[in-house]
């Protein structure tokens, strides 16, 4: 079982940035692919980015596409996701989570270890 802990969420304005962090202690961190995944109340989970567990490969949800960024540290066991140009509708809880590398990106079911989620609030 790998513990994930996401930090960072917060309430920001339309148009800013948040840096969420996700970190785990487990020592085999640069063996996982690590996805981001969001639940806006009242919808389903869906999937936000990926990245593969070299970093050499990212994966990115249309409606996030060239406004958010995933990069990884495998030296500190800690994955990022970089928002920027924030909109209301990017309101939700946000979660990290790992698989194997030959885990489908986008696939949740794909992914065996979940974090607590961290909110997200953007005001318009």
């Amino acid at each position: 079982q790998v513990q994930l802990v996401e930090s960072g969420g917060g309430l920001v304005q339309a148009g800013g940035s948040l840096r969420l962090s996700c970190a785990t202690s487990v020592r085999t961190f640069s063996s996982y692919t690590m996805g981001w995944f969001r639940q806006a109340p009242g919808k389903e989970r869906e999937f936000v980015g990926a990245i593969s567990w070299s970093g050499f490969i990212t994966e990115y949800a249309d409606s996030v596409k060239g406004r958010f960024t995933i990069s990884r540290v495998n030296a500190e066991n800690t994955v990022y996701l970089q928002m920027n140009g924030l909109k209301p509708e990017d309101t939700a809880v946000y979660y990290c989570a790992a698989g194997s590398q030959y885990t489908d990106f986008e696939a949740d079911h794909g992914y065996d270890n979940w974090g607590q989620g961290t909110q997200v609030t953007v005001s318009s």
